[in-house]
């Protein structure tokens, strides 16, 4: 009986235990920190051995292989004392892909990978595939392998569950774009952060598609200068396009073979050039697993968008609070502030992952007309934007920012939360972050 010791007791780590075990393998979790309650009763229901509060080497070090949560670098000495002795290191979806025959979508990408994921699966499951969704988004894929019996899958991938794969395939891969984020687990170089979106593709075929951003930089980049098996299909929404999806007098036009879609702007739910490349990548998507043309138009029509991400909370005296705590870089506040119609006040700040505002300054000037900063150092917020915008505030928590907020909102304006940050300073993620903001919205009707 091989041994698989999980190091992590979240969401990825006890799916990974409960496909483990019932795959027959001697299973161990190791987690450094507390185990969550509820993932502590799935452990001790399923007879698994955990342990909590420190890594015991003598019963990690003695595994066949070992399955690492996304969270935890391989920079750690643990991890490279595994390396070392070359036991076998990966992630949640590397193990669990293996053991399911199923039609995988994989989205990674800096920012949009969650609403393209959140479409997609809606897509395809109007159009009556069974099908999950797993990845950063709700029940773990190795818990969803193990207990249910879905003919496809969307998974949203992060780049750290990426680094964690060796033969994972998806059919069809979608990078949404790339840009500066999570730096300080690359050691602050770009391309290194590049390369390991791209490992989406690593594994694809000549029969797998590779669906990317015409316009994205990085991706171009990295596509001129190494080769995927996979097929190339583009999205652009700046210049026509012989094959793939682009826009043509206000309507999004994909070409997929011989196959054309063509859908109205207008009746896309989801506002934001950056949503109409998400409904496009989605869209190519389902043509591709043959969704009828009319399904993938009343799915694009019906989805509403994800928690968090550009929310509408509520109108309180005419002002527009609006929850983007799921902007956790500059790149996806950027799409925010792209978005704003009317004078804003934005909420910012939070821990800082090596960020550079300077291109958001353009958008500042033209539609910020107060910033209230939401962190412990504010510092970089105030000298990027201390010139340009008359009124900074800093406060100290989501009630106080949206108290603030209201004082310096007039009618017609926008309150906008969309940190550009991380949330860990004062919050327990960025969910916390974008229940607690619209808790205190709610409190000042």
């Amino acid at each position: 009986m091989k041994r698989i010791v999980v190091l992590g007791g979240g969401e990825s780590g006890v799916g990974t235990a409960i496909l483990a075990k019932q795959k027959e393998f001697d299973v161990f979790v190791s987690d450094k920190g507390t185990i969550a309650q509820k993932y502590k009763e799935v452990l001790l229901q399923n007879e698994i051995a955990f342990e909590e509060g420190q890594h015991t080497e003598s019963k990690i070090l003695n595994a066949d292989l070992v399955m690492k949560s996304p969270g935890i670098p391989d920079s750690v000495a643990l991890v490279q004392q595994l390396i070392k002795k070359q036991i076998p290191v990966f992630s949640e979806i590397e193990f669990a892909s293996q053991f399911t025959k199923a039609t995988i979508v994989g989205v990674t990408g800096t920012n949009g990978k969650t609403t393209t994921t959140l479409l997609t699966h809606h897509v395809l499951k109007k159009a009556g595939l069974i099908v999950g969704i797993a990845g950063n988004i709700g029940d773990s894929f190795a818990k969803q392998v193990a207990e249910q019996n879905y003919g496809s899958y969307v998974l949203e991938l992060s780049s750290f569950q990426l680094d964690g794969i060796e033969d994972f395939a998806p059919h069809i891969a979608i990078i949404t774009n790339i840009t500066p984020d999570h730096l300080d687990r690359y050691e602050y170089d770009f391309n290194k952060y590049i390369a390991s979106k791209f490992r989406i593709t690593k594994n694809q075929t000549e029969k797998d598609y590779l669906i990317y951003d015409a316009e994205d930089k990085a991706s171009n980049k990295w596509l001129k200068e190494n080769k995927t098996k996979a097929q190339l299909i583009p999205f652009s929404i700046e210049r026509e396009l012989e094959f793939g999806a682009f826009l043509r007098d206000n309507k999004i036009i994909t070409k997929i073979n011989t196959e054309e879609f063509t859908m109205p702007l207008s009746n896309l739910m989801l506002k934001g050039k950056h949503n109409v490349k998400n409904a496009m990548a989605s869209a190519m998507t389902a043509q591709l697993l043959k969704v009828r043309k009319q399904t993938i138009k009343e799915s694009l029509s019906s989805f509403e968008g994800a928690e968090h991400r550009l929310e509408e909370v509520q109108k309180v005296r005419d002002v527009q609070y609006i929850n983007d705590s799921k902007a956790t870089n500059v790149n996806a506040t950027f799409y925010a502030l792209e978005c704003m119609d009317h004078p804003t006040v934005w909420i910012v700040g939070g821990v800082d992952k090596g960020n550079d505002y300077h291109d958001l300054l353009p958008l500042v000037r033209e539609k910020v007309k107060a910033i209230v900063c939401l962190g412990v150092d504010n510092k970089k917020i105030q000298e990027t934007f201390g010139n340009v915008v008359d009124i900074i505030v800093e406060t100290a928590g989501a009630e106080e920012a949206v108290k603030v907020s209201a004082k310096l909102a007039s009618k017609g304006d926008n309150v906008l939360l969309s940190p550009a940050c991380a949330s860990f300073d004062l919050f327990d993620n960025y969910e916390d972050r974008g229940r607690q903001f619209k808790k205190a919205v709610r409190s000042i009707l």
